[in-house]
């Protein structure tokens, strides 16, 4: 079994803890739906956010969903001139036999812009959400 890294992102309008937290559940429940694993398969979860966000860690979010055995971590995003505002970024790493290519990186409504190199629309969703496909 190996251990792989599934990447996603997504976007807040305003800083505040009720909506850092939905965004960062909405970004995690379709990480796991889109991948297909179990919360018994999760390593480890490293979340960022840009600084304009200090209402909530997004580590919370993960807890919130019975996560809570799962070792998180939280981090600033570095400040790069003219990066995406209120950004939350995820890094999930999970045991798996899936190959690399197998994997399905997930950006959800204005962090679609960040990988748009390999972004497909994703069938059934919102008119904003992208999945990053094989």
């Amino acid at each position: 079994m190996m251990v792989r890294g599934i990447r996603g992102a997504t976007t807040v309008e305003d800083d505040r803890s009720e909506e850092v937290l939905q965004a960062t559940r909405e970004l995690l429940e379709l990480m796991q739906k889109e991948n297909g694993f179990s919360v018994e398969d999760i390593a480890s979860i490293l979340f960022t956010v840009t600084a304009d966000i200090r209402s909530a860690f997004p580590a919370q979010a993960a807890r919130s969903m019975g996560w809570d055995k799962v070792p998180l971590l939280c981090f600033q995003e570095i400040e790069v001139p003219g990066a995406l505002p209120r950004c939350i970024r995820v890094l999930v790493h999970i045991n798996t036999n899936k190959g690399q290519d197998d994997i399905k990186h997930v950006y959800l409504k204005e962090a679609k812009k960040l990988r748009r190199d390999l972004a497909v629309k994703t069938v059934g969703r919102g008119m904003n959400d992208w999945v990053i496909l094989p």
